[in-house]
């Protein structure tokens, strides 16, 4: 056999394994890309063991992707393991820097840690991408961490932000709380009151802002208005230290 024949021979052998090799990768893809679907799927269910389960064979198959990454992420954290789940959304903004949903559940873990600066400077990343489709959720928690150091102005800023950016009004009730909350620690009695009253109004099931509301009233002499602020706190959550609170503020305005 000439030389030039055994080249040619050669050639078409590496060609042959590149194709087999080709097909190969994109069928784990596109296994890995079904287990992601099914892993969703389960997340949105709440059955964060399964999830964890099928999101792992994903990462198997394509341990580059930075979605999988994420919902993996998600799923360590439901279950509890909150350095697996940093690890993962670590992982996923790694893959990809404008990962504004992952950048905000790393900060939402470093709020549970308690270390707020870590987490502003996650939810500040989260909003530099400005296709970030709901950017109301960072602006939130930013507020709390602002509101955890004790820098209410800028934690107001946050929320007022927050207002604009969520045009559904699912955090408005929250929000609302949250500002009632700072001007209330302010001593800006009446402002904390309207606030609490537009959150209370928007959302009657948060019994935390019947309590503020109640501590609220009190402070402006309300007494009527503070005794049925913290009879809702017992009647939505007689088991919580709310409720238990309540009790006590209740007894005393006997």
């Amino acid at each position: 056999m000439k030389p030039f024949n055994l080249i040619v021979i050669s050639a078409l052998l590496c060609q042959l394994l590149l194709v087999s090799s080709c097909a190969t990768i994109a069928k784990q893809k596109a296994q890995a890309q079904t287990n992601q679907k099914t892993g969703l799927a389960l997340l949105e269910a709440g059955q964060y063991l399964g999830a964890l389960k099928v999101l792992l064979e994903a990462d198997k198959d394509d341990p580059d992707d930075p979605v999988t990454n994420y919902y993996l992420g998600i799923a360590y954290n439901g279950r509890g393991m909150r350095d697996m789940a940093l690890e993962r959304f670590q992982r996923a903004v790694y893959l990809k820097e404008d990962y504004s949903e992952a950048h905000n559940y790393i900060g939402v873990i470093y709020m549970d840690m308690g270390q707020w600066e870590k987490a502003i400077v996650a939810f500040d990343l989260a909003l530099k991408n400005y296709l970030y489709e709901t950017p109301a959720l960072a602006l939130y928690n930013s507020g709390w961490a602002y509101y955890n150091l004790k820098n209410y102005n800028k934690a107001l800023s946050q929320y007022q932000q927050a207002l604009i950016k969520d045009p559904t009004g699912r955090l408005h009730p929250r929000i609302e709380k949250n500002m009632g909350l700072i001007y209330l620690k302010q001593s800006n009695f009446y402002e904390a009151k309207s606030h609490l009253e537009k959150s209370v109004n928007l959302n009657p099931s948060l019994y935390d802002a019947h309590f503020y509301l109640g501590e609220t009233y009190l402070k402006i002499h309300d007494n009527e208005n503070a005794r049925r602020s913290f009879r809702q706190v017992i009647k939505l959550a007689p088991q919580t230290p709310f409720g238990q609170r309540a009790k006590e503020y209740l007894q005393s305005l006997r």
